[in-house]
Order: C-alpha cells, then structure tokens, then sequence
C-alpha cells in the first residue's frame, strides 16, 4: 500500500508564510506537519512507500525534504504554478497515479492535517471491512457543514450517501481529508471524471465511488486538526509545542 500526500495547494489563507513556502512543510510542535503524519505511519506494516503530488513552484522544497527522510518517497510535479491553475485534488491522485504507475491500495491524506491518534488505526478499520473507507467525525455546527463533504451512514458505517459542502446537511456526520481506496476502486478515478465527478474538493470522489460500491466510514477516536488560516496555524502550533 502507498501513502498518497496531497499537497499541491498554494495555502493563500496562510500568506505571507506561504508565499514561497509549502504549507505541509510548516513547522508544529518543532517539527514539519509531513513528519508528524510520517512518523505516525512508520508504525503501520502495510505502508510501503509514499506519493506526494505538488505543484511545480514547490515541489524541489518537497524533494529536498524528502531526501532527509528514511522512507521511500516519490514526490510529483503536476506542473502547475499559480492557484488559478492548479489541477484540483481528484485530477492530482489522478496524475500521482499515472506518473508513478502505481496501481495497488491507496491510503489518500491532506498534507496539512494533524490527529491526535493513530492513522494506523484507520488502516485497521479499512482492512478489516474489505472495502474503501473514510472517516468521519460529528459536527455541530452548520455552517461549518456547509463546507465540508456531509456523509449519511447505517448502523455499520456504509455510507448511505455522500454531499460536498451541502446547502442543506443531511446529517453532521463531516468527512475530513484521510481516505482508503482499494486498488480496484483507485483504479476507477479515470471513469468517475469522465462521468462528471468533481475534481476539486478530494471528497468529491467519495461521493461519486460510494454511489457504485460499498464504502464504509470510521468514527475518529480523536480529534483532527485542520490548519487553514494563520488563527488555526498559531493555534495548533500552540497545543504542540506545549505537548
């Protein structure tokens, strides 16, 4: 299995530290956000190797990081340079995938999101239920809902169906960017753009894949934390450098 890292954003929220500079790169708790993720993965026997797709003005930051690391790394250029340009996270798994040739499971993460458990725990949960697999958290507040993709789930945790930022949720359960595709569903990217799939938000692909197979949604057994702005930044970094 391949970690696949999202990381071909340009974080304008987060200029001017952003300007030249990734913000998966960023710095918590003394240390780059990819090394907390990394670091935690180093424990999961399934992880093999990992896959960060980034745009074309950082990726030989990425690359320079990548040669100080001791996992195998491939990191890919989508060859974009501006945020009014960038491909959109669906069509960047797509690219990864073509340009490493890789066609096994996929563990699919935003680079610039930290947990407070394990991902390890989430591979478990996904290997276990034999299917692709998200997960999901409660959210309380609507307006947070209405940008972020809204699952409706049984009592198994099958998705009953999946929104992108909703004008009206159907449920609080909220997706957050960590996803499972098992290598024949990854393999399917191809046919859900073609069949009008979104191709900006990751989610997008959840909601089209779990319309044709059964995909199942963990319960985080912690909390994430989603660096956006420069507020959320100083705020994470805060509760890290503090642990």
């Amino acid at each position: 299995m391949k970690c696949l890292i999202l990381a071909a954003g340009y974080a304008t929220r987060l200029r001017p530290l952003t300007d030249n500079f990734p913000k998966p790169l960023l710095e918590v708790g003394g240390k780059p956000i990819l090394d907390w993720i990394l670091d935690d993965l180093r424990s999961s026997a399934e992880v093999d190797g990992y896959i960060v797709v980034t745009n074309h003005r950082f990726a030989s930051i990425f690359e320079k990081w990548a040669d100080g690391r001791p996992e195998e790394i491939s990191v890919v250029d989508d060859g974009t340079s501006t945020n009014e340009t960038r491909l959109g996270a669906v069509k960047d798994i797509q690219f990864a995938l073509e340009a490493t040739g890789h066609k096994g499971d996929l563990l699919v993460i935003a680079g610039d999101n930290l947990l407070d458990f394990s991902l390890g725990k989430f591979v478990e949960y996904a290997l276990g239920k034999g299917t692709s697999c998200v997960m999901r958290y409660f959210e309380p507040s609507e307006e947070r809902l209405h940008k972020c993709g809204v699952l409706e789930v049984d009592e198994n945790g099958l998705i009953l169906g999946m929104e992108e930022k909703p004008s009206e949720p159907k449920s609080h359960w909220a997706c957050p960017p960590f996803y499972f595709y098992k290598k024949e569903d990854a393999g399917r990217i191809p046919e859900a753009i073609t069949s009008g799939c979104g191709t900006d938000a990751p989610g997008s692909l959840v909601a089209w894949l779990s319309s044709k197979v059964p995909v199942h949604a963990m319960e985080m057994p912690g909390k994430r934390f989603d660096i956006g702005d420069l507020k959320s930044y100083e705020a994470v970094k805060e509760i890290f450098d503090n642990n």
